[in-house]
């Protein structure tokens, strides 16, 4: 028995507990003060691959001079009365002392109709005005005082809101928080810890997992810190993290503790309990982990802060997760003992110390049941899920934007205010920068005709250009009216660069022209989850099949094991888009009905849940593997590898569907839709898929279950769940 063997690392902790926990605390101590000192996250999202969109803004920053800190302008304050307009004194009063409070020199400038006379600063009706503010160093500070100080101006007379990209960023920091407290902390965490304690029956057994989970968090997010000072990580991290934590954490834990439970009651003493456990379940946890790891390694390959923040964080909870439960767990277990089982529950208790490992009656039934009739039972359930999945069809993915926002937010209603006194809810642009010769005619006339085009389309606003003759460079800029992440705002951008700019700059050879601004930089991100969807699908499949294939040398069981999985994907997309953007049962459930699924959300999904679904498949077909070793009884193996662990793997996918329901509750769309996403995909997956398809597939499939061709005989016998200790 090697030392690096899960079996002689979990009999290493167990025989000296002590210095195994030390370890972790020092561990702990260490992580808590990388998180006090340099845990740094962005509410930034870049795409690395530099589509067009961002050369333009490259180009921009490389030859363009700062101009005057006066023109700067991301955020603006809407000022509005019912009873005066802006030729009252008492209006102007208003904003000139709103301004004088908020600007700061050589930090805030702002500019408003009074000392520009501008026009477009006031509304048609005259009873609404702007104040543009530049934010020129510390805008993600600067801009709370900003945000407090309009609040501050509202009164009976007059109705002061903000918007803007800093205001937005920042609410979407404060929801990110405040999803993160009611959704994990105050539901995810409750709800595993409810689930745990039905599963186990004693109050000790249910807190053992949930403590590993919790330090596996805390050590994790040390290692994000250290990893933010190296990389851009969005702050949506800290919200995967801590989800997928106690998801993986909890369940790892669960195998771990039923399996040595499950020894002890079978007679072995203690350390050869932990042993056992050691070689049977330990060893799965560590092929779960590397398949949840390898699913998410599909999205650190694409080039998106987004994906790869995600990705990182998932990442290093799970292996930080498999590690506890290879180390920690068996140290905390040595020094428990039966102390375990303490603080049983009245009712529950002795029955699910009891059941450890034996088959319960209702699953045991309905396994049974299906393979009498396993062709009909299979057709039936196929039938269900493609049902289900058919809605796919119209999945249509965008970002959500500030509408989706709930209506307590300053940037919500400074949108709102915007679009309803001044018809466009953004300052957002259309921008169109042009890279070449800009004082030769070809160039001036096919701006000119760019500009006259802009100005025919109902989307924008007139157009202004900005030449930079001596750096070779000009820019044109139309503001867009209404959302700029809507649909209209997309077409019309569109529109810009599949249009207008190769029929105006038809014939020009000696430029290059580039679409930019907030709503390009959408677009090319679809076209980003287009081009990497595919690739990351491939990615993923592959190595599932692999590692599948290496782990129980059958090529028969991965292939199905895909089909399966790829069937409860297929069915969450489609319920997805049933209650997301068909509106069913939207409101029952407590979501807000969007017109697109957020862009990543698909991709991630997929990922995600095919590292969570192969997370309890692993324990389940070892074991029917581990049983059909001994007998060599397919129907026998199937039927009592499926009930025997139905406790425990039901118990496992509730943890994760109670994790996950926890981003469902909060407030971010693009999170609930996430939450919703892998909640109905692993229910589905817990009941339809592992007691009807995986049983009724393997009873038809018989001995070819374990198929591998001869030329495969090479690859090694690694014994998922190897055997345990003697009995």
């Amino acid at each position: 028995m090697g030392v690096l063997s899960t079996r002689g690392m979990t009999a290493a902790s167990a025989r000296h507990p002590w210095r195994t926990i030390v370890a972790w605390l020092i561990a702990l101590v260490l992580a808590f003060g990388a998180i006090v000192t340099s845990l740094e996250f962005t509410s930034e999202s870049d795409i690395t691959a530099k589509p067009d969109s961002e050369q333009a803004y490259d180009l921009l920053g490389e030859r363009v001079p700062p101009g005057p800190p006066e023109e700067l302008v991301n955020e603006v304050i809407i000022v509005r009365s019912g009873g005066f307009t802006v030729d009252h004194p008492r209006f102007r009063r208003k904003v000139t002392e709103l301004a004088d409070e908020i600007a700061q020199p050589e930090r805030i400038v702002t500019r408003h109709f009074y000392d520009t006379q501008d026009r477009e600063l006031v509304s048609r009706e005259r009873r609404a005005a702007l104040i543009t503010v530049g934010l020129l160093k510390d805008a993600q500070n600067d801009v709370k005082d900003v945000i407090e100080a309009v609040k501050r101006a509202n009164d009976d007379d007059f109705e002061t809101a903000i918007t803007g990209e800093w205001t937005y960023d920042n609410d979407l920091v404060e929801l990110s928080q405040h999803d993160l407290e009611k959704g994990e902390l105050q539901f995810g965490l409750p709800a595993a810890l409810l689930v745990l304690l039905i599963v186990f029956g004693a109050v000790i057994a249910g807190l053992v997992p949930m403590l590993l989970a919790l330090i596996s968090i805390v050590i994790a997010l040390g290692l994000v810190a250290i990893v933010s000072q190296f990389f851009d990580l969005s702050i949506f991290t800290l919200n995967m993290l801590s989800g997928m934590g106690l998801a993986l954490g909890v369940d790892y834990a669960l195998f771990v503790v039923s399996r040595f439970r499950e020894e002890r009651a079978r007679g072995l003493e203690k350390q050869a309990a932990i042993e056992a456990a050691g070689s049977t379940a330990s060893r799965a946890v560590v092929f779960s982990g590397f398949a949840f790891v390898l699913s998410m390694c599909g999205l650190l390959i694409v080039p998106d802060t987004i994906f790869r923040s995600l990705a990182t964080g998932a990442i290093l909870v799970g292996l930080v997760s498999v590690v506890g439960a290879l180390t920690l767990l068996p140290a905390m277990l040595s020094l428990l003992g039966d102390r375990i089982n303490a603080l049983r529950l009245p009712f529950i208790g002795r029955s699910a110390e009891a059941g450890s490992g034996t088959e319960g009656r209702f699953w045991s039934a309905i396994v049974r049941a299906v393979m009498r009739r396993p062709a009909l039972t299979l057709v039936a359930s196929v039938a269900l899920l493609l049902a289900l999945s058919l809605p796919v069809l119209d999945l249509k993915m965008g970002f959500v934007g500030v509408r989706a926002l709930p209506d307590r937010f300053e940037s919500k209603q400074g949108f709102a205010a915007l679009e309803e006194s001044f018809g466009a809810g953004t300052a957002d642009s259309a921008q169109v920068v042009v890279d070449g010769d800009v004082s030769s005619p070809g160039v001036q006339t096919a701006i000119r005709t760019l500009e006259s085009r802009l100005r025919s389309d109902d989307a924008f606003l007139a157009p202004e250009t900005t030449p930079y003759p001596e750096q070779r460079l000009a820019s044109i800029e139309a503001l867009l009216k209404g959302d700029s992440r809507d649909d209209a705002s997309y077409d019309a951008v569109r529109r810009v660069r599949s249009e207008y700019v190769p029929e105006s700059f038809r014939g020009v050879d000696d430029a290059r022209v580039l679409v930019t601004g907030e709503t390009a930089e959408g677009i090319d991100y679809f076209d980003l989850m287009e081009k990497w969807m595919p690739i990351v699908f491939v990615f993923v499949l592959g190595l599932s099949f692999v590692l599948l294939m290496v782990a129980f040398r059958s090529v028969v069981v991965p292939i199905k094991a895909i089909l399966l999985n790829l069937l409860s994907v297929g069915a969450a997309y489609g319920l997805l888009v049933l209650v997301f953007q068909k509106g069913i049962g939207n409101e029952l459930l407590g979501f807000q009905q969007v017109d697109a699924i957020e862009a990543w959300v698909p991709l991630f999904l997929f990922a995600v849940l095919f590292g969570l679904s192969m997370d309890y498949h692993v324990f389940l077909l070892s074991r029917i593997r581990e049983l059909y070793s001994q007998t060599g009884d397919n129907t026998e193996s199937v039927a009592h590898g499926v009930a025997s662990t139905a406790r425990m793997i039901t118990g496992a996918a509730l943890i994760i569907i109670a994790v996950f329901s926890g981003f469902a509750v909060g407030d971010t769309v693009a999170f609930q839709q996430m939450g919703f996403g892998v909640a109905v995909s692993l229910l589905l997956d817990a009941t339809i898929v592992r007691s009807v398809l995986l049983p009724a597939s393997m009873k038809l499939l018989g001995d070819w279950n374990w198929y591998l061709p001869k030329w495969l005989h090479w690859i090694p016998d690694l014994e998922v769940e190897g055997n345990s200790a003697p009995r």
